[in-house]
Parts: structure tokens; sequence; C-alpha cells
């Protein structure tokens, strides 16, 4: 009976030692994961509600969540009018877009803001108002 005792004591220890290293190695994983996510860069607007990201090769509607609204924050500051665009670079996860509201194929959701420029991007075509005359 002793021997039976001892056997389920051991094991019971054993495997409750080897699910707390499992999860420690868990940790570790996410760590790294968010560590090693794509970094992106490119320029960051919000007009309408409508939060775009546009890269030289992409251009990827933002899903809403809490670092997202934050750089909007950050870049509202640095805008000087609704059209501006601002450079940024941001870490991030691109996916298909599953949500039926939005024409995006893909989205990019963002995980950390790692710059936001001090300044608009330049402007690649500018429209000149014309004032009328009488």
């Amino acid at each position: 009976m002793k021997k039976y005792l001892l056997i389920l004591t051991l094991s019971l220890v054993f495997y409750s030692c080897k699910n707390s290293e499992g999860d420690k190695t868990s940790d570790e994983l996410t760590t790294q994961n968010e560590e090693t996510l794509p970094t992106f860069q490119g320029d960051f607007i919000n007009t309408d509600g409508a939060l775009v990201l546009m890269g030289s090769n992409f251009i990827y509607g933002v899903k809403r969540n809490e670092v997202s609204d934050e750089l909007s924050k950050r870049v509202s500051a640095v805008k000087t009018n609704d059209f501006d665009m601002v450079g940024v670079i941001v870490k991030g996860v691109v996916s298909e877009n599953t949500d039926t509201d939005t024409n995006w194929e893909e989205i990019i959701t963002i995980k950390e803001i790692v710059k936001v420029n001090d300044s608009p991007s330049a402007v690649d075509i500018k429209l000149q108002e014309s004032a009328k005359t009488n």
C-alpha cells in the first residue's frame, strides 16, 4: 500500500512540475513573438473614422484597438488639417479582413507604436484652391 501511495505522490509531483515548466515556456514564447512582430513604415491617416496605413508597396485598413486609438491621438497632435498624413513606424499583424462593413482585403492590427514623425508627410499632389472673382 505504501508503494502505491509513494508512486501516486511522485507521479503527481512530476506531473505538476512538468505543467509549471510548460506554462513558463508558453509565456516566454508569447514575449518572443511580440518582439519579433513585423515592422511597417508608412503614412497614417484617420479621416471620417477610417484608419489607414499606407506604405510604398501596401495599403491596409487599421483595426481599432487601444493602440490604434493612441496612434490616432498622437498623429492628430501633428496634423495641420484633416487630410494630412503622418509618417509612422509600427509593429503589427496583417490578416485577412472578415468584417463585411469595410472593403479592405487585408487589415493590420497594430500591437506597438515605434515612432511618429514630428511633421506631416510631404504632399505628392497639391490641389490649388482658386478664388472666385466677380
